[in-house]
């Protein structure tokens, strides 16, 4: 069984060992000897596989740019079943680039509302604004324009290039990275740089000529489907007997894990504050953590006594308040923090406040987080909150 050994870079002889390929450099080097064989092999054994089991998602019914575009962005880092709403109902929002770019932030923004990672909506806003005025409306086809658009990388770029357009791109997102990792029994750290270089290699040696956008796609099935990061259903996958991750009997091992940082906790307030059916919102910067979306005042505080909590309004905001019952304590973990958030219910007694006053029942309209959004619900459903 090989530990792949970054050292023997320089080398590129390949051997195959009746069902076990042993690999004394790097394993399908784009014009190395040896290796054709072993290339044509996977190749032929994923495209069968996909023509057979291919899932039928809404973004492959299309060769659309745009909507091909639209798809890698939300699937980065999210699960498929989660995107499939979301997707149809962006499309929906904004049917072409020229919709997206011409469309207010915050109108985006609240399309992508619930899918996280805002910062996405935000590059793809600035992106489509940057096709219109410099590409003709027209997604680039080529790496190099691909690369410049924000939120766009190698791997984004790769899969329009190949599903959109069917040119010769390799991809390397999450579920490639793991696929060829224990394909090739890769034991260093993916995220190496050295190490993904390798994987770029790969990657880009087994794109079949002809056939990249269903090789690509066969990829990522073969990844979410099949090579999952845990329990991997081996005896199903069409490459089993040329995997060698698979023939060590511990696939899972492949790639390396890494140990997972303890994660802050943070425990903070906000207030609901209230003034003729109207409560009062703040809008975060455009740049940073949920740029752009609304909020109900909240501060980094774990004083909740209700005296110094209206001493602490009076000094941010510039208003004094009467600070009444708690309407919930509500959590949300997010990637680098978990949150607990304490809000209470406030009356205004005077001052004018910072933020804009927004009508109860047009909460719905602004973008939020999970958090706050959970709070505006909380809100209108229980009109007994607010007096």
């Amino acid at each position: 069984m090989l530990q792949f050994d970054l050292a023997l870079m320089s080398r590129s002889s390949s051997t195959n060992n009746g069902n076990q390929i042993i690999l004394s450099g790097p394993p399908l080097q784009k014009g190395g000897r040896g290796d054709l064989e072993l290339r044509k092999k996977i190749q032929k054994k994923l495209l069968r596989w996909f023509k057979k089991n291919g899932r039928g998602l809404p973004w492959r019914k299309t060769q659309d740019p745009y909507a091909i575009w639209i798809s890698e962005i939300m699937l980065q880092q999210t699960q498929v079943s989660t995107v499939i709403p979301y997707y149809q109902k962006f499309l929906r929002t904004f049917p072409t680039i020229r919709h997206l770019a011409k469309a207010n932030l915050s109108k985006v923004l609240k399309a992508w509302e619930g899918l996280g990672y805002y910062s996405r909506a935000r590059n793809l806003h600035r992106a489509a604004q940057i096709v219109s005025s410099h590409f003709r409306g027209k997604v680039p086809d080529n790496l190099q324009d691909l690369l410049s658009l924000p939120g766009v990388g190698r791997s984004t770029a790769g899969a329009i290039l190949s599903l959109a357009y069917n040119k010769e791109a390799p991809i390397l997102d999450g579920n490639a990275k793991r696929v060829f990792s224990r394909l090739f029994a890769i034991s260093s750290n993916p995220v190496k740089s050295k190490t993904e270089g390798l994987l770029w290699q790969i990657s880009e040696s087994l794109i079949p000529k002809g056939h990249s956008n269903s090789f690509n796609q066969a990829l990522m099935d073969l990844g979410s489907v099949i090579c999952t990061p845990k329990d991997p259903r081996c005896p199903w996958c069409p490459l089993h007997n040329l995997c060698q991750g698979y023939l060590s009997r511990k696939p899972e091992s492949y790639p390396p894990r890494t140990i997972k940082k303890l994660i802050p906790r943070i425990t903070a307030v906000s207030v609901v504050i209230e003034k003729d059916k109207k409560v009062l919102l703040n809008q975060r910067p455009t740049r940073g953590l949920l740029g752009g979306l609304w909020e109900f005042p909240n501060w980094k505080i774990e004083e909740r006594r209700r005296l110094m909590l209206r001493n602490h309004i009076k000094k941010e905001m510039g208003m004094n308040v009467e600070v009444k019952e708690l309407i919930g304590t509500f959590r949300q973990t997010f990637s680098h923090f978990k949150l607990t958030l304490h809000v209470y219910h406030c009356q205004t007694i005077n001052g004018k406040g910072k933020g804009r006053w927004i009508p109860i029942q047009n909460l719905h309209l602004l973008p939020m987080s999970r958090t706050h959004r959970r709070i505006a619900e909380t809100v209108v459903k229980n009109p007994n909150k607010i007096p």
